[in-house]
């Protein structure tokens, strides 16, 4: 089978968007305290609630970490891209509420990046969804 260039732009797209989730997730689990501890201080001004800022501190380098892993081989990608997307929203609450206008700026990027990625899963042909559907024992959800 030929691949299109349509297929060829969605996996590096999809493989794109899994390093760099993968990316900040890997370097921010050995330090988990010292991240946990900097994005404290950073709504420290904000109407959420320090214990609400410290448990997602905890969670968010193993969330991205999975979604970047899932992303780069292609498993569940629809269902990954609209988890991915739905931290991102979170992510750019936060930025709002701590009025760092920058952040969010460049995390709307990533919400445009999921929004092709979601919208366009039926390229998802180098993944492993793909390899998987092939096998007949695979069903994705696309919709």
């Amino acid at each position: 089978m030929k691949t299109t260039p349509k297929q060829t732009a969605y996996a590096l797209l999809r493989i794109t968007m899994g390093i760099n989730f993968f990316g900040h997730g890997v370097t921010r689990l050995p330090k988990i305290p010292s991240f946990r501890d900097w994005m404290v201080s950073q709504f420290q001004e904000s109407i959420l609630p320090e214990s609400l800022v410290y448990a997602w501190a905890s969670v968010l380098p193993f969330i991205e970490f999975f979604i970047g892993i899932l992303l780069i081989i292609g498993l569940f990608t629809y269902r990954t891209a609209i988890i991915g997307a739905i931290v991102i929203a979170i992510l750019i609450l936060g930025s709002c509420l701590t009025e760092h206008w920058e952040w969010a700026g460049g995390q709307m990027l990533y919400a445009l990046f999921y929004f092709f990625i979601i919208s366009q899963v039926s390229e998802n042909k180098w993944s492993l969804d793909n390899k998987l559907l092939a096998s007949k024992s695979y069903t994705p959800v696309n919709n």
